[in-house]
C-alpha cells in the first residue's frame, strides 16, 4: 500500500509534464497558425488524446485548442488587413484558414466588424506607431466579447 502523500506527488509531477506539453502545443499553434492543423494532429503531438488535449488546454489558457489557434489566425489577419496590401480573400487563405465563410464569421465574432469593414477602417490607423503599442490597441478580443459596429453609410 503507498502512502497518501506519493499519489499527491505523482499527480503533481504528471500535471508538470501535461503542462509541459501543454506549452509545446500551444508554442507549436503559435508558430505553424498558417498549417492545416486540427485538435486530432496537436494530440498526436503531445502523446495524449485529443479529448484529454481539449480539456486540459481549457483548464490551462482558459479557451480550446481551436479557439487559440483561430485567435492566433485573425491577430495576424487584423495585421495584414492593415497593411492594405492584400485583399480579404488573400489574407483569408494566407493566415489558414480554409473557407471565407469561417474566416469572416470568427472575425466578425473577435473584432467586431467584417475583415472588409476593418480594412477599410484600419488601413493606415497604426501607421507612426511602434509595433508593440499598434498590436496592443488592434488586438482582438476573446470569448465573443467584441460590440458589433454597424457600418455607417456615407
Amino acid at each position: 500500500m503507498c502512502r497518501p502523500g506519493w499519489a499527491r506527488a505523482l499527480t503533481a509531477a504528471q500535471r508538470l509534464k501535461d503542462l509541459a506539453r501543454l506549452r509545446r502545443v500551444r508554442d507549436r499553434i503559435d508558430r505553424e497558425y498558417a498549417q492545416p492543423l486540427d485538435v486530432e494532429a496537436l494530440a498526436r503531438g503531445a502523446n495524449m488524446s485529443a479529448g484529454h488535449l481539449s480539456r486540459q488546454f481549457r483548464l490551462a489558457y482558459g479557451e480550446s485548442p481551436y479557439s487559440y489557434l483561430m485567435t492566433r489566425r485573425i491577430e495576424r489577419a487584423t495585421a495584414l488587413l492593415r497593411r492594405g496590401d492584400l485583399d480579404v480573400t488573400e489574407v483569408c487563405f494566407a493566415v489558414g484558414c480554409a473557407t471565407q465563410g469561417t474566416f469572416g464569421t470568427r472575425f466578425t465574432e473577435l473584432v467586431g466588424m467584417s475583415p472588409s469593414a476593418y480594412r477599410h477602417r484600419a488601413t493606415g490607423a497604426a501607421e507612426g506607431m511602434p509595433p508593440y503599442a499598434a498590436r496592443a490597441v488592434t488586438q482582438p478580443v476573446r470569448n465573443q466579447e467584441a460590440p458589433v459596429v454597424e457600418p455607417q453609410l456615407a
